[in-house]
C-alpha cells in the first residue's frame, strides 16, 4: 500500500521506500532521509525573489542575499518533478524534515484503503461573522 506524506511523496509500506507521488520511482529506504534519492539544485535566492530595488543604488533589495541564505530545490531523477524547496544559511547541511515511525503507519493503515491522490483536507469555511 502507498501512504501520501506529502502531495510529491508516498510511502510504499510493503517495500518501506519513499515514492515520487508524480510518476512512482522509487527514492530509497523510507527509514531514512527522502532528499537522499532526489536530485537537488542550489539556485541564486535573486532568481526566485527577484530584487524590488535597484542594487546599483541600494543595499537591501528585498532579494534575499545569498552570502546570507540559499535555496535547495530537490526534484524526482526520473521525472523530474518538485518535491521540496528549502531555504538554508550557507553551509548548512539539508534539514531532516521527515522522520516517520514506519511499524506506527503500517499499523495505522493496516485496516484503511489506499489513496489515489493526496488528502488535502476539507475546503476551509470561515467561521460566521457575528455582529455585537
Amino acid at each position: 500500500m502507498k501512504v501520501f506524506v506529502t502531495t510529491a511523496l508516498t510511502i510504499d509500506l510493503e517495500s518501506e521506500a519513499w515514492e515520487c507521488a508524480h510518476c512512482g520511482h522509487e527514492l530509497g529506504p523510507a527509514r531514512d532521509s527522502y532528499k537522499r534519492g532526489l536530485l537537488v539544485r542550489e539556485r541564486d535566492p535573486a532568481e526566485v525573489h527577484a530584487p524590488i530595488l535597484d542594487p546599483a543604488r541600494y543595499a537591501f533589495t528585498f532579494a534575499p542575499d545569498p552570502a546570507w541564505c540559499r535555496l535547495l530545490e530537490y526534484c524526482c531523477p526520473h521525472c523530474g518533478h518538485l518535491a521540496e524547496v528549502e531555504y538554508l544559511p550557507p553551509g548548512h547541511p539539508p534539514a531532516h524534515d521527515i522522520e516517520l515511525d514506519i511499524d506506527a503507519l503500517k499499523a495505522q493503515w493496516a485496516a484503511r484503503e489506499e489513496q489515489t491522490e493526496p488528502s488535502l483536507g476539507p475546503d476551509f469555511t470561515p467561521p460566521p461573522h457575528h455582529h455585537h
